[in-house]
């Protein structure tokens, strides 16, 4: 039986404040001319730097796509590797986004909890990555900054009940080129599909062991 494809939706962001060109949305248009592989269909946006814009745009790509696995990318002025984020937080939203504009309960999500960890461990994937020589440095934050890149993580971890991840990449040769962030993209979400294949044939496992307990 062919298995069908994974869908998996990846995501950068416009430009914003002092990032004319943002390496996230360089980063992910060169992951999609790289591909990731012929079992995976991958579907790729840019998202506005604005509170509301996310609000309206995720929900409709959970909807619409069912993916498997939702990674958004974001650029970070602080960073000098590529960034996994463990966790996205509900509170703390004051810095004023594209539009001027910032929410009023400063939060994601008014009934959420305070943070929503991925299902996937961010460790295993950046000791994987940081071992399979990419040339690319992977290190694991759990503050993805309470920006827009932080709301959107939560948004869509709580969309997705955490199959979602979040990788923050530093400017563009800050040391990396594109085509290098790109290829780093590629290497990070290839050990996420493993470590998710891992856990689904995990479940599929006990299932099948369940059923031949009924008589």
């Amino acid at each position: 039986i062919m298995a069908s494809k994974k869908k998996i939706v990846v995501t950068g962001f416009e430009p914003f404040a002092e990032h004319a060109v943002n390496s996230s949305w360089v980063a992910v248009q060169e992951l999609e001319r790289l591909g990731l592989g012929e079992a995976v269909d991958l579907y790729v946006c840019e998202v506005p730097v604005e509170y509301q814009a996310v609000q309206s745009l995720l929900p409709s790509l959970w909807k619409e796509h069912q993916p498997q696995l939702v990674v958004h990318v974001g650029v970070s002025g602080l960073a000098t590797t590529v960034t996994l984020e463990q966790c996205g937080h509900n509170k703390g939203y004051k810095r004023l986004d594209n539009c001027s504009f910032c929410p009023a309960s400063q939060c994601c999500m008014e009934t959420g909890p305070d943070c929503i960890k991925s299902i996937l461990d961010m460790d295993t994937i950046c000791k994987r990555v940081n071992d399979s020589h990419t040339g690319i440095t992977v290190s694991v934050s759990k503050d993805a900054g309470r920006y827009l890149c932080d709301y959107t993580y939560y948004t869509s971890l709580y969309l997705g009940k955490g199959r979602a991840a979040f990788v923050h990449v530093p400017p563009l040769e800050k040391p990396y080129s594109g085509q290098d962030l790109g290829r780093g993209l590629k290497a990070v979400i290839q050990e996420m599909l493993n470590l998710l294949e891992g856990s689904c044939s995990e479940e599929e496992q006990r299932e099948t062991e369940h059923r031949h307990d009924k008589p």
